[in-house]
């Protein structure tokens, strides 16, 4: 079994970049409560990002890969984001974006390595939302990438079975 975990809501503001934003009280809070409903004993692996890594420490020591960072972006963070950010998962290029292929290889690559690690038991990753949803594209083929990314919830678990993907809970 493999889950997808995208990381509870970090706090943010624009004088911490992206990649070293923390989980608040209730990033934390929301954390646990995903936890709970996540399957025990399972192989725990996340971005190198600190709220990667919070939302699923609480069920024991994870394992960072910087194969499931969010996307490398040169990105205004009071800008238009949301709607750049749909367009890329989307399929449009923007410059000082990562290539999408770029993310699905090292991501694919990362998921590899640690089901094969993982010997039987459950593998959960966590990671970020334009990353996951660009994997799953090319992994799954989901029919409406953008509406997938735009519905993630922070956080958000998804099950990865054979040509889907399942909410968890």
């Amino acid at each position: 079994m493999l889950v997808l975990v995208r990381h509870a809501m970090p706090v943010h503001g624009p004088e911490t970049p992206a990649r070293d934003w923390v989980l608040g009280p209730e990033g934390r809070e929301a954390a646990r409560e995903l936890c709970a409903r996540l399957p025990a004993g399972a192989r725990l692996v996340a971005s190198t990002e600190p709220k990667a890594i919070a939302t699923i420490e609480p069920l024991g020591p994870v394992i960072t890969d910087r194969r499931f960072d969010e996307i490398e972006r040169v990105e205004a963070y009071d800008g238009d984001f949301r709607t750049r950010r749909r367009a890329y998962v989307d399929g449009v290029d923007h410059d000082d974006w990562e290539p999408r292929e770029d993310v699905v290889r090292r991501f694919a690559a990362g998921v590899a390595e640690h089901v094969a690690a993982a010997d039987g038991r459950p593998v959960i990753v966590a990671s970020h939302g334009m990353a996951a949803t660009l994997w799953l594209t090319a992994t799954i083929g989901l029919e409406q990438p953008a509406a997938f990314w735009e519905d993630l919830r922070f956080p958000d678990a998804w099950v990865v079975g054979t040509g889907a993907v399942e909410r968890l809970g």
